[in-house]
């Protein structure tokens, strides 16, 4: 329950944090904010759900969502069974708020061009780049950004129909791209199932759907994912952020995890932040959105090594 003296406000603007890119899909506010609850670990925080309900840490939820396999099984179903009663739109991944996209393509694209400068020579210009866009949905990030950067992008999406949108909006004859940029593959995998060919991108992106993996299998996923990026290849990971704990969905079972959680589950998985930008310009109702470029070395900045200063010549001092 939570405290007396803590109103919890429950605004529902529309279907809104999706399995594939999505925004915020529910906004808590409340009058007083909740204090968290810090141990040793970010995750022990306070959390809450969309009922209304206070949980102690993160432990007490998951158990009580995922704790037995018939739960997590039940967990991912009806993750993806909401999503498969959504319109394959825009609009519709974006929970009616399509009018954000131009916004968060214009801060991502920033964000990217940042990596692309810092990682690779040229900014990637003389390279064969490949991305792999995670919770692809109807290939909305895909068709507005990674193809313009990346040469090959493969999509993960695990609603069938989202893909099959998606596979229209990038055919070729739907695209402002040179032939030299595409949509290589097609994947209708949840993400805890996937696993990418080794050694095959330069990017992984992961936007708006890793709220839906319960802990373990978000921890699970990046050290299968490790195995498919390049040597100096990035995570890019864009997601809502919660004020303190989490917010639990119950209705589309899904997750809003605050920044200092987000930083516990990195450290276990072995990742390193690398940059990290917020994003600008979306309503104010909404989740706060954060981008971070996860390694799993910290990479060295392309012509950042400053050659050694020569010695003066200067005779030395004869004692």
């Amino acid at each position: 329950m939570l405290q007396s003296n803590v109103q919890l406000i429950y605004n529902r603007p529309s279907c809104f944090y999706t399995f594939t890119h999505f925004i915020s899909h529910k906004q808590y506010t409340h009058n007083k904010t909740v204090p968290p609850r810090f141990t040793l670990h970010n995750m022990n925080a306070v959390g809450l759900d969309s009922d209304g309900r206070e949980f102690k840490n993160a432990d007490e939820m998951w158990k009580e969502e995922v704790g037995d396999n018939q739960k997590k099984t039940d967990w991912y179903r009806t993750g993806v069974g909401y999503w498969e009663g959504v319109e394959a739109s825009v609009d519709g991944v974006l929970g009616g708020y399509g009018h954000v996209n131009e916004a968060d393509i214009k801060d991502s694209e920033a964000f990217l061009n940042t990596l692309l400068a810092d990682c690779f020579p040229d900014a990637g210009r003389n390279q064969h780049l490949v991305a792999l866009d995670c919770g692809a949905g109807v290939g909305r990030v895909t068709k507005n950004l990674l193809i313009r950067y990346f040469n090959e992008v493969d999509l993960l999406e695990p609603v069938s129909h989202f893909l099959d949108a998606a596979r229209e909006n990038l055919a070729p004859e739907s695209l402002m791209v040179s032939e030299a940029h595409k949509a290589a593959n097609f994947y209708c995998v949840p993400l805890q199932e996937f696993t990418p060919d080794a050694k095959r991108y330069d990017v992984i992106w992961v936007q708006w759907c890793i709220g839906h993996l319960a802990d373990d299998d978000f921890i699970s996923f990046f050290s299968r994912a490790k195995v498919g990026l390049k040597p100096g290849g990035v995570f890019v990971l864009k997601e809502n952020i919660a004020r303190s704990g989490f917010v639990l969905d119950k209705e589309d079972k899904s997750i809003t995890r605050s920044d200092l959680y987000f930083k516990e589950l990195f450290n276990r998985c072995g990742l390193h932040i690398y940059k990290l930008k917020d994003q600008k310009g979306f309503p104010n109702e909404l989740f706060a959105v954060k981008m971070y470029a996860l390694a799993t070395e910290l990479p060295k900045r392309v012509g950042s090594s400053r050659p050694k200063r020569k010695a003066a010549n200067r005779p030395a001092v004869i004692k």
